[in-house]
């Protein structure tokens, strides 16, 4: 009977141990509410590149942003958006310089300007965070430039080298940070825009190619640690350091679009020690690098990266600190926006990004207090939880009491339907007549894609207004929104209303192009098109993909999806492997070049690592793009703008989506939130109030305690019954040698 009691008891125990356990469904440590801590999820992979060079992609900017710091940035509150110094301690004004060198006045004309120069002052507080790069021992010399094999051990993180040291940044850091676009080992997204402007940059990828070539000679290709490729050893004429404090630019003629570049992480300082450092044998396959391990002068560090899992950014000791703004746009002070005045930024110590797969999941953690925003990068979740809200009474009441707050707007963003203009079918095409046919079939499928039903009504909670072109509402000149204006190969105006042409049209437009309903005229094969989607489709995504295949079956088209993650599709972009695409584009600056500049040719994404997608090649828009880059905002300006918008209407290489509205979402122990797709670094701003947000969770997420009641009194059940028939079994062993006597 005692083995069985302590068995019952232990068993009773331990169950009631894991039902208690199980009553805590958060994904944080207990206690982590209480902690100053800001909660997010990230739903794709971890991000492909935190490297200052080459990440250029939403996800990767949360984090990017907070840990680099570019000479500029953008004011969080002020809309228009309006910049400000970050690394710099000034915006930079530009002088001018003709062929000899001589001093222009600021009006001169762009005939007579040789070069742009911006001189900018530092700030002369900026230091790395803290890394074993660079470290020094008594006599100077750096203690880890110099591993030997097997000395890295199994050390997977930079805190795990016994020794972390700092420097202060300096102009020639900077330097080194253009410099760096040259590099053949890096992906460089901007470094083909970069080049048309920066003087001598175009010669200097020439010239670290052929000086890389030579590094690598008799060495393995696929060699993961490849030397040290030191850049400061050749200078580059577009950038100098005048002293520590003091960096000049000098670009290539007019540019009034560079201040914009100052504001974007590629021209963020990059220490060159820390690439000496990840150039050692065995980091790479111990995932040390710039992509996992991120080194700045910003508020905040990596200090936890779990590949697809978790990532953590804590407080670096070394930030020179900033304040919050005093000033914004009219209804932020009414807002609570201006209630930190002055106080020292960042505010929270460390913010944890969790992976959670599915929007589902994400938003039910949300609810339930777990996260204090859904997710940074993405602008649509204020915009679906809205929609959510205004669907129901009841869902309504649940949010105001909950004091969600889902601030939104119309921001400048666009998505997109894109076709790769180096595909035999969809694309530019080799011939005259192949040009001709291709371009009637990317017009059939533009017309037949009702952006309006499936953005407009259907998926409400991702929509926006249908587009006519490649410039969002509220950059300066874009035609979209105008009194009669559309896109005349999409667009019809009927009884002065703007409406979808009929799919008459585009039938007609598919026999013109050679398939007619949807067969080849020839050979009365059914035409077949890959759909390249940049994420793994998910229930939520697979109705949207649906959608989408309908509107192409109108025109007798089978649509074939061809799903990855976002860092498969950047892997097949790059190659060139792509047919139709889906992608969006949230603004770097609020300028047309951010837009009109995917779709210029020298920019090709498979051609020349750029980001137009498309591929998209025509002269005319090229020479149209390079004359505008030299203007500043005027009647000249918008003429060219219209000039091109025009051209790309006709070619059709996209299928004009939808301008998104803007929404985020957070929590009421959540201040100081505001949407702004060029405001990247975010997450300094925000403040928790974490003894809120421990209370209500604990009054969201009370334990329902009569399952374990119902069990504790169906386990005293079994525990009697088990009692009671042991008894009579022992009583009955006791008893037969009684009656057999």
């Amino acid at each position: 009977m005692a083995a069985i009691g302590s068995w019952v008891r232990k068993g009773w125990g331990a169950l009631a141990l894991a039902l208690l356990a199980g009553c805590n469904n958060s994904p944080h440590p207990n206690g982590a509410e209480r902690e100053n801590t800001l909660f997010m999820a990230f739903s794709e992979r971890s991000p492909r590149y935190l490297d200052p060079t080459s990440s250029y992609s939403a996800p990767e900017s949360t984090y990017v942003y907070e840990i680099s710091e570019p000479p500029y940035g953008y004011h969080p509150l002020k809309r228009p958006y309006t910049l400000v110094p970050r690394a710099a301690a000034a915006l930079a004004k530009p002088y001018f310089l003709d062929a000899q060198g001589h001093r222009l006045p600021d009006d001169a004309p762009d005939d007579q300007i040789a070069e742009a120069v911006y001189e900018l002052p530092l700030r002369t507080d900026l230091k790395w965070s803290p890394h074993p790069a660079f470290a020094r021992g008594a006599d100077g010399q750096y203690l880890y430039h110099h591993l030997k094999p097997g000395e890295l051990g199994d050390r997977r993180s930079p805190f795990e080298f016994p020794q972390l040291a700092t420097r202060p940044v300096v102009a020639e850091d900077f330097v080194y940070a253009l410099k760096r676009h040259a590099n053949p080992r890096l992906d460089a997204p901007v470094a083909a825009v970069f080049s048309e402007h920066v003087l001598g940059l175009k010669d200097y990828i020439e010239q670290v190619r052929r000086e890389n070539a030579r590094q690598l000679v008799g060495l393995p290709e696929n060699l993961a640690d490849k030397p040290f490729l030191d850049l400061r050893q050749w200078p580059l004429a577009g950038a100098q350091a005048v002293n520590d404090h003091l960096l000049r630019i000098r670009l290539k003629g007019r540019y009034p679009q560079w201040q914009y570049w100052l504001a974007t992480n590629f021209l963020a300082a990059v220490p060159w020690e820390v690439d000496a450092f990840y150039a050692q044998p065995g980091m790479a396959a111990h995932s040390m690098s710039w992509n996992q391990w991120p080194v700045g002068s910003g508020p905040f560090m990596m200090t936890e990266y779990v590949q697809d899992r978790r990532h953590v950014m804590s407080r670096n000791p070394n930030y020179h600190g900033d304040t919050y703004p005093c000033e914004g746009s009219p209804g932020d002070a009414e807002a609570g926006l201006l209630a930190d005045c002055g106080k020292r930024i960042p505010f929270v110590d460390r913010i944890v990004a969790i992976s959670v797969k599915e929007r589902v999941p994400i938003k039910e953690l949300f609810k339930q207090g777990y996260l204090d925003l859904p997710e940074m990068d993405r602008a649509d979740w204020g915009v679906t939880l809205a929609v959510d809200r205004d669907d129901s009474d009841d869902v309504k009441r649940f949010f105001d009491e909950r004091g969600y707050r889902l601030p939104a707007t119309v921001d400048i963003t666009n998505w997109y339907l894109g076709f790769n203009w180096l595909d035999p079918v969809v694309g530019r095409g080799d011939t005259p007549e192949r040009q001709r046919r291709n371009r009637a079939l990317r017009q059939a499928i533009s017309i037949a894609i009702d952006w309006e039903e499936g953005y407009g009504r259907i998926f409400r909670e991702r929509g926006g207004d249908a587009a006519h072109g490649p410039i969002p509402p509220g950059v300066f000149g874009s035609r979209e929104r105008q009194p009669g204006e559309f896109n005349p190969v999409t667009h019809r105006l009927v009884d002065g209303r703007i409406e979808r042409r009929p799919l008459e049209d585009a039938l007609k437009l598919m026999v013109e192009a050679g398939y007619p309903g949807g067969r080849d005229a020839k050979t009365g094969q059914p035409l077949v098109l890959n759909y390249d989607f940049q994420r793994v489709v998910t229930p939520e995504l697979k109705a949207e993909n649906d959608w989408l295949q309908r509107q192409f079956a109108k025109l007798g088209i089978q649509l074939d999806i061809r799903a990855t993650d976002f860092n498969q599709f950047q892997e097949k972009i790059l190659k060139g492997k792509h047919q139709i695409f889906w992608a969006g584009w949230f603004a770097d600056y609020p300028d047309a070049e951010n837009f009109l500049f995917l779709l210029y040719g020298p920019n090709s994404k498979s051609l020349s690592e750029g980001e137009n997608t498309s591929n998209y090649a025509n002269p005319e828009f090229d020479r149209l793009y390079r004359q505008l880059q030299s203007l500043e905002d005027g009647p000249q300006k918008a003429q060219l703008m219209a000039q091109m918008n025009d051209l790309v209407r006709q070619d059709a290489p996209w299928a004009f989506g939808y301008w998104s509205y803007s929404g985020l979402a957070f929590q009421h122990w959540v201040y100081n939130g505001k949407p702004g797709v060029v405001v990247r670094d975010r997450a300094r701003y925000l403040r928790v109030d974490a003894a809120e947000r421990a209370a209500r969770i604990a009054a969201w997420n009370r334990p329902v305690w009569w399952p374990l009641l119902a069990l504790a009194a169906g386990a005293l059940v079994i525990f009697v019954a088990t009692r009671s028939a042991w008894r009579a079994r022992e009583s009955a062993t006791a008893l037969a040698p009684l009656e057999a006597g």
